[in-house]
């Protein structure tokens, strides 16, 4: 029997500095293939290659991954500085409206660090260009030496919301997680329940609300490890529920609900 498709929202880099490429983790494959039981898929995230209409017909979920580019804050009502880093322009015109028509039909999306980003955006809310930069937050980006290893070791804890959709899930109202990012939310968009918390007040974990299908998306990395790690490989199992629920007619199937 065929797995279903979990399309893995790619990103643009150049090789060598010259040559143009679009590229995704190995850890996310392996997620989705290993723990999810789905076929990974990786898409170009560029609207002279594919439509958000062709990739909806052809995949029955999609993994919005991270990557070094930022959402550009046009898209929230900002001026671009420098502080904002660089930016992928074709990966946001594939990925807000994808987000959006998934949020609406009930189709499984599992957003990761940018991906987590995008969604609050997508959903009408703004993002912090640097949360270091803030009074009383801890720098949140990736250690800049050591092995892959002490990149992503666990980092801060994650305190959910009592009876929240991550504590049913998890069985845990606090984890400890890695952490690789610079940016971070500012102002929660439309429906967007943020549902954990870094120590500093850093959203960690979100979801949207009344939608029909999955939604959830984190500000970690659970891709890493996500085989043996007690956080990750649940978050990967329940999307991989999701997605085959789509799969078998197209049924939206949400995670669990709050108490």
């Amino acid at each position: 029997m065929a797995r279903p498709v979990v399309g893995i929202i790619g990103n643009q880099y150049l090789i060598n500095d010259q040559y143009p490429a679009h590229a995704g983790g190995t850890m996310n494959s392996e997620a989705i293939a290993g723990v999810s039981g789905c076929m990974p898929l990786l898409i170009p995230a560029d609207p002279r290659f594919v439509s958000v209409d062709e990739l909806l017909q052809r995949c029955d979920g999609f993994l919005l991954t991270g990557g070094r580019p930022n959402v550009h804050p046009e898209h929230y009502g900002e001026a671009a500085t420098a502080a904002h880093g660089e930016f992928d322009r074709a990966r946001d015109a594939i990925v807000l409206p994808l987000v959006r028509a998934c949020v609406a039909s009930g189709q499984p999306f599992f957003g990761i660090c940018r991906g987590f980003q995008e969604v609050n955006v997508a959903m009408g809310g703004s993002l912090y260009p640097e949360i270091r930069d803030l009074p009383g937050r801890d720098n949140h980006r990736m250690p800049p030496d050591g092995t892959l290893e002490e990149k992503f070791a666990l980092r801060h804890l994650v305190e959910f919301s009592e009876g929240g959709v991550f504590h049913a899930l998890l069985g845990a109202r606090r984890v400890m997680t890695n952490t690789l990012h610079g940016q971070g939310i500012n102002r929660p968009g439309a429906r967007v329940v943020v549902d954990g918390h870094a120590p500093d007040g850093t959203p960690e974990a979100i979801y949207i609300r009344e939608a029909p299908g999955f939604t959830l998306s984190v500000q970690w990395h659970p891709e890493w490890d996500s085989a043996n790690d007690p956080v990750s490989r649940p978050l990967f199992e329940a999307f991989g529920d999701a997605v085959r629920a789509w799969a078998d007619g197209g049924r939206p199937m949400p995670v669990l609900k709050s108490a």
